[in-house]
């Protein structure tokens, strides 16, 4: 028995420090993460600035009554389109009519005086030559006729201004554009001692927006274009996009027509004026919008894709960017505005600098990362 276990120990015991002669299997290393990456480049750049502001009418015109009397008739339809000359509102015109009639039977009398007197300067034109008469009646006759020739230049405006009255009695449009509701009904009586309004029109074709910028927007604006950083827009190439208060844009491109010349003292902001094509109304006066409003040009402006943006607790924009050897590093960048699905980076990049577009939430900085290709869909390792 004991021949027997003598082996079997023997056994046991070679098995057991072979297998303590083993050494451990490496660990193998997990395979780089895969991105895919953008070299930055410049290209012009237009700069442009994000206002808000108010829709206005270019041209709006308060209809009055002119002339006193009661409304008759209301001939336009409320809220249409109308010409400048058209027919509004038609005022009683009897009384206007009797004055007009009063003042050429007053008209007619002057001319029948000054006609008499004319006669009668002229005879004693003639008897003053023989001396028929005194110097003092010739006088006095050629003052007769130089009266009466003013009574009827009197008489004539008379005339002139009631056919005028008796015209305003039909209230045309002063301008051409869209009228609102009437402000006064039939059998209203009208410009009776003061200004009643009528109804008012507006253009609504093409359309204003007045804008606000703060001057210190604008003194950033003039720094850069004197030292050389920016171009200035001539006014006839500065582009605007309309924003409406929904935040859709608007199809019809404008154009900037010009910044005015004074600041409000009481908000430090000055007005800039945008006109848009209008031609179904869809921009009403009133409303709230913004513009974005193209103001300058860069020559050498970066761009960059919005999904490389990264922000940190602190809301401060970085990118993910790779040195020569493929590691990653943050990179804060001062942002600009948007440029369709691009941020302008104002500072933080230079040309020819690479930056991580995709697989940003799997690179992690210092690490190693490897170059995908982008002709093929993006997958990372299930290890990270």
């Amino acid at each position: 028995m004991k021949k027997l276990f003598a082996p079997l120990c023997l056994t046991a015991l070679a098995l057991t420090i072979s297998a303590c002669d083993k050494s451990p299997v490496a660990e193998t290393k997990p395979p780089l993460v895969k991105v895919r990456t953008e070299v930055v480049a410049s290209a012009p750049v237009s700069i442009s600035n994000e206002l808000s502001g108010r829709v206005v009418a270019p041209r709006v015109a308060q209809v009055s009554a002119r002339v006193a009397g009661v409304v008759l008739k209301r001939v336009f339809a409320e809220g249409s389109e109308v010409k400048q000359g058209d027919v509004l509102f038609l005022i009683d015109p009897a009384p206007l009519k009797a004055e007009l009639d009063s003042s050429l039977a007053a008209l007619r009398k002057a001319q029948a005086l000054a006609k008499q007197a004319r006669l009668q300067d002229q005879r004693y034109g003639e008897l003053i030559q023989i001396n028929a008469i005194s110097r003092q009646e010739y006088d006095n006759a050629r003052a007769v006729a130089q009266q009466t020739s003013a009574d009827v230049a009197a008489n004539e405006a008379e005339v002139q201004r009631a056919r005028l009255n008796l015209g305003y009695a039909t209230v045309t449009a002063p301008i051409s554009g869209r009228i609102g509701r009437a402000l006064v009904t039939e059998g209203a009586l009208v410009g009776q001692g003061e200004v009643t309004a009528l109804a008012r029109i507006q253009q609504l074709d093409p359309i204003h927006v007045d804008l606000t910028q703060s001057t210190r927007d604008l003194d950033n604006l003039r720094e850069s274009f004197r030292a050389g950083e920016l171009q200035q827009v001539g006014k006839n190439q500065a582009k605007a996009t309309l924003i409406r208060d929904n935040g859709n844009l608007y199809p019809l491109p404008g154009k900037l027509l010009f910044t005015d010349i004074s600041v409000d003292p009481s908000t430090g902001q000055i007005i800039v004026r945008s006109e848009f094509p209008n031609p179904d109304y869809d921009l009403l006066p009133g409303s709230f919008v913004r513009v974005r409003v193209e103001q300058a040009l860069n020559k050498q402006g970066i761009t960059v894709p919005q999904r490389a943006i990264l922000r940190d607790s602190a809301g401060i924009a970085q990118v993910l960017l790779l040195d020569a050897e493929n590691r990653v590093k943050q990179q804060p960048v001062q942002l600009g505005n948007v440029l369709n699905d691009r941020w302008i980076v104002n500072a933080g990049l230079k040309a020819g600098d690479r930056i991580v577009v995709e697989g940003l939430q799997h690179a992690r900085p210092g690490e190693y990362v490897q170059i995908d290709d982008p002709t093929l869909p993006l997958a990372h390792s299930t290890d990270q």
